[in-house]
């Protein structure tokens, strides 16, 4: 009798350190998606093309405008008169190197979608009939083609994660307030329990598919290009298998922690990606990738304001909202989960330091893994005309396995590629369900403790199983309908952070 009340008292001890409302809420909500998806998996595929098309076309204008808004914020804040203020306060010091800061918030911040799109994106621009004009070169072609892909993963992106992490970490550390997006506001809203609840889980849901779709593209990535060396068969029962085995890796990273697990895979992460590129580079055409890395920086400086502001409201936005909206829907949903991450490990740094290390640096990496991938694989379309585009277009997911073939020792870099996108893959699962029991956690007195064991366990789980059910309801085009569908209400809530934030400071 003694062992099972201390077994039921344990056991009530871990529950108390879970926030019920969220918690219960969030799940309600996933589970009540899956099951919906699960019955109706004949209608699911053309439910969630319809639902993403129809937000696209009323709502693309507002996504593009809060994107630059908050590229405009961040750039002020880095000048700005705030720009000395200590997340911490005066006296916090960083908890780490800026080596580790980098890598863990590069690795948790990109995820597997560099490498999914990296070769994909620009060959698919430089094919496209739509966005180039009657008669243009291959030399105009492939300049837009690699501006495009710096406008889609570029300071844009970057910015919004640099607002919400800054959100984030200046209402945590310096006003005292729990890792929750309603510590953002005050007011009427946020007086009332179930309105805090509500702010708290649009950004648990928009977390929860955002990274699932990364996770989706992952393993679909892993599947195509094992089955293009030939290791196992391309089927979707395959592709359930890899989420399992890395849902199950992420689990384990998570358990151990953010100063064990997360910190060790994410220097892993960036030593093998440095080789990875290193190789690329160096025994692929160099100097034509030097020249358009030098032509496409200055060609996307000038252009920016243009591009960064492009509708398509003359034109079919089809492009559009396949290619930008998609992508900015994207990085929101993203948002509240990489921003918590990188406000969780910037403890101790300047609002101008946070700025530089989680937008300025990561884009300038972000621009020379495109400008060297993106420009060797032109250079491939450029010696064999449609070679590479035509089954890129066929198949997304192996383009980036069908570009290395062309390279010396093909097979080993093809594992290297299989060994990045893993890790790539269990870091965003870690980070997620890591920063997704922050959010579902019981209010704590130290915002840097672990969160419970348990929540990160269910969350880590429940990622796995939300990408193999939107595979299962649509594939690829489900993945982009959820992060459309929960991004979308979360850059309209960002927005008014981001007000609120300037407001506190300039008090």
């Amino acid at each position: 009798m003694g062992i099972y009340s201390a077994y039921l008292s344990r056991l009530s001890t871990m529950f108390t350190k879970i926030a019920p409302k969220r918690f219960l809420f969030s799940i309600f909500l996933i589970t009540t998606f899956i099951g919906l998806t699960l019955t109706n998996l004949k209608e699911a595929d053309q439910l969630f093309a319809d639902i993403q098309n129809q937000i696209s076309d009323s709502l693309g204008w507002l996504i593009i405008l809060l994107t630059n808004m908050f590229l405009v914020f961040v750039i002020y804040l880095a000048f700005s008169k705030h720009k000395t203020i200590i997340l911490g306060g005066p006296d916090a010091k960083p908890e780490f190197s800026r080596v580790n800061w980098i890598a863990m918030l590069f690795s948790a911040g990109l995820g597997v979608g560099l490498l999914f799109y990296g070769v994909a994106e620009p060959i698919m621009h430089l094919s496209s009939d739509i966005i180039h004009k009657e008669g243009a070169s291959f030399s105009d072609k492939a300049n837009l083609s690699m501006n495009l892909a710096y406008l889609h993963w570029g300071f844009h992106g970057w910015a919004i994660y640099g607002v919400v992490g800054l959100c984030f970490g200046y209402f945590a550390y310096n006003n005292k307030l729990p890792f929750r997006v309603s510590s953002f506001f005050s007011g009427p809203l946020t007086k009332n329990i179930w309105g805090r609840v509500s702010l708290d889980v649009i950004a648990i849901i928009a977390t929860i598919f955002g990274i699932a779709t990364s996770l989706g593209l992952g393993a679909n990535q892993i599947n195509s290009g094992l089955s293009y060396m030939g290791v196992i068969e391309g089927s979707f029962i395959n592709t359930v298998g890899i989420i399992i085995l890395i849902t199950l890796m992420g689990l384990a990273s998570v358990v151990l922690g953010l100063k064990v697990g997360i910190k060790i895979l994410s220097q892993i992460n960036i030593v093998l990606c440095i080789i990875f590129l290193s190789f690329i580079f160096l025994t692929g055409p160099t100097s034509y990738i030097l020249d358009g890395l030098v032509q496409n920086l200055g060609s996307y400086v000038q252009k920016l304001l243009s591009l960064s502001t492009n509708t398509q409201g003359y034109s079919d936005s089809s492009w559009q909202n396949a290619w930008t909206l998609y992508y900015y829907s994207w990085w929101f949903a993203w948002s509240p989960f990489v921003g918590l991450f990188i406000a969780r490990i910037s403890y101790g740094r300047s609002i101008q330091e946070f700025i530089i290390g989680a937008v300025l640096v990561p884009t300038f990496i972000v621009f020379i893994w495109m400008g060297v991938f993106g420009n060797a694989a032109i250079y491939q379309e450029f010696i064999e005309p449609a070679s590479l585009s035509t089954a890129i277009n066929n198949d997304i997911a192996v383009s980036l396995f069908i570009f290395l073939e062309q390279f010396p020792f093909s097979q080993v870099i093809m594992w290297l590629a299989i060994v990045i996108i893993l890790t790539f893959f269990v870091t965003s699962s870690d980070s997620g369900a890591l920063v997704t029991s922050m959010l579902t956690a019981a209010k704590k007195e130290n915002s840097k403790d672990e969160p419970p064991m348990i929540l990160r366990v269910i969350w880590a789980l429940s990622l796995g199983v939300i990408s193999i059910v939107l595979l299962a309801g649509g594939g690829i085009g489900a993945l982009q309908t959820s992060v459309i569908v929960t991004g979308v209400p979360f850059a309209i809530l960002v927005s008014f952070a981001a007000r609120s934030l300037l407001k506190d400071l300039n008090k």
